[in-house]
Order: C-alpha cells, then sequence, then structure tokens
C-alpha cells in the first residue's frame, strides 16, 4: 500500500504524504517513497515539465513524526542497523533540500520531529494558524541530529539550540517569527495561499531559478570566499548570455510576459525585477 502520492499537473508535481490515519507518521516506507519520488523528478525538472513541487499531506496533522510502530522495531537494531536507517533519512532531507526546483511545503497541522525537517528543506513554507511544530526528540532520548543542519539553517543557531534542547511546541506565529514559516493564513484561506505562492513562482524563469538556488546554497557554505565571489560573476554572467535571459530582457523591454511565465498573470506584466 502506497503511503504518498505523486501528481503532475501543468508544471507543477504535488508530492503528498498520505497516511492520515495515523497523522502521516514517518516510517522506512515512507522514506523511502518520498525519496523514490524525489528521484524520480530530476529528469522532469531538467526537462522543464516540473518546474515547482508542493509537498503536502493528506488529514488534520502535516506529520506527527516517527511512526509508533517503527519505533517499536527500532528498539531491536544494532547499532549499525540504527546507521543504516538514519542515513536513509538523511537521504531525504538531501534530496528535497537540494533538489533543483522551487519547493513549497504546505503545513495544515502539527509538524512534529522530522516534519519539522521537511519543512526546513523547502524554499518557501506557508502554514496554517492551526499549525504546530515541535523538535520533539530530545523527550524520548534522542536527537533531531539528522535534521538539525536544515532547521539551525532555517531559524539561526541561538533558537535551535532552545528548541531543540526544549521540545517546546511553536505555534504558527512563533514559527513565522524565527523563519521557520513564510506566511501564516488563517486555514479556510491555505489552499489559496499556496495557490498564489505557485504561480509566483512559476511566473520566474526556471533556468534562473535553479542557477539561484545552487548559488544560495554556495554562498550559504562559504559567503566570502574567493571561489564565492567569482562564482556569483559566472552565474549572472551566464544567466545573461542564456536564451531565458535573453527572453527575459526582451519581454521586459517589449512590455510583455516572458515566454515562461502564466500567461494570464497580467499583473506582473512589465514590471522592473
Amino acid at each position: 500500500m502506497s503511503h504518498s502520492t505523486l501528481t503532475i499537473e501543468n508544471a507543477v508535481a504535488h508530492l503528498s504524504l498520505n497516511r492520515p490515519a495515523v497523522h502521516n507518521a514517518f516510517d522506512d516506507h515512507l522514506i523511502a517513497e518520498l525519496t523514490d519520488h524525489l528521484k524520480g523528478l530530476l529528469e522532469p525538472i531538467e526537462r522543464q515539465e516540473v518546474r515547482v513541487l508542493v509537498l503536502g499531506s493528506e488529514g488534520k496533522s502535516f506529520s506527527a513524526g516517527a511512526d509508533l510502530h517503527w519505533m517499536k522495531r527500532m528498539v531491536d537494531y544494532s547499532h549499525d542497523d540504527n546507521l543504516a536507517d538514519s542515513r536513509k533519512l538523511s537521504d531525504l532531507m538531501y534530496r528535497l533540500d537540494t533538489l533543483p526546483c522551487p519547493t513549497l511545503c504546505r503545513v495544515q497541522g502539527a509538524a512534529f520531529g522530522g516534519a519539522v525537517g521537511l519543512a526546513a528543506c523547502c524554499d518557501v513554507v506557508i502554514a496554517s494558524l492551526k499549525a504546530r511544530f515541535c523538535l520533539s526528540e530530545v523527550k524520548i532520548g534522542l536527537s533531531p541530529a539528522v535534521i538539525s543542519p536544515y532547521v539551525q539553517r532555517a531559524i539561526g543557531a541561538r533558537q535551535a539550540r532552545r528548541y531543540a534542547l526544549s521540545a517546546e511546541v511553536i505555534d504558527a506565529d512563533t514559527a513565522l517569527a524565527l523563519g521557520l514559516a513564510h506566511q501564516v493564513v488563517e486555514p479556510e484561506t491555505l489552499d489559496h495561499a499556496v495557490e498564489v505562492m505557485t504561480q509566483t513562482l512559476l511566473a520566474g524563469s526556471p533556468r534562473a531559478q535553479r542557477a539561484t538556488k545552487a548559488l544560495l546554497a554556495a554562498v550559504g557554505q562559504s559567503p566570502d570566499s574567493d571561489a564565492t565571489r567569482e562564482k556569483t560573476c559566472q552565474t549572472i554572467a551566464e544567466l545573461r548570455v542564456s536564451d531565458e535571459g535573453q527572453e527575459g530582457l526582451s519581454s521586459f523591454f517589449d512590455k510583455r510576459l516572458p515566454a515562461w511565465a502564466p500567461q494570464d498573470d497580467t499583473d506582473n506584466a512589465g514590471e522592473r525585477p
């Protein structure tokens, strides 16, 4: 039985956790499925058949964290078994974090444990006022280890220390203040907000978005090195002479939408970047 679904329509991939009966809790099967979906999206993204990924879930909760039955099985795991298992979760987080196209996370309810990592790996997070986040691992003698690089990058080292050590529940407004969420909306307007942001992302140049995402990752690793500065120069030079760069400039001066943008998006036509 599948624990997730992937659909692609109008260049938007919708990847959904689909275990509502257990609040979309993680187990090894779900991790494997999500990883396979992300692997399978690489070629469609390269061909621009997929330009945005929306990550969400079915039911009241985004994800309650680790599945209880999975955790019971892990009690009997050896160190090597646990290491192999953790590496699979790490691979999932890394693939989501480095997916070339823009990623948007829709959080409608509870996002605990590893689910906070999924949100932190996405480029944009839109949450309902009912959303709740929690790095709950220390309460059961564990650590948010695998997701910690992404969560700390999202909320900063100082705040990560507090919430990883205290396991406090973070409400939606606090998540917004911390930078874990980018936008918080009423529950009934969540889908509309996600759609608006999806269309906003589709208005950008696919090649420029992929290049910018890779560039920001490099800048984050080494913000003030000779190599990083050279990469910034190379990136803009390559984009200026690219087909999409030329189309973007031409469309701006012609006061029309570029070829890649949704053509009914008249509000953005002719705006200076």
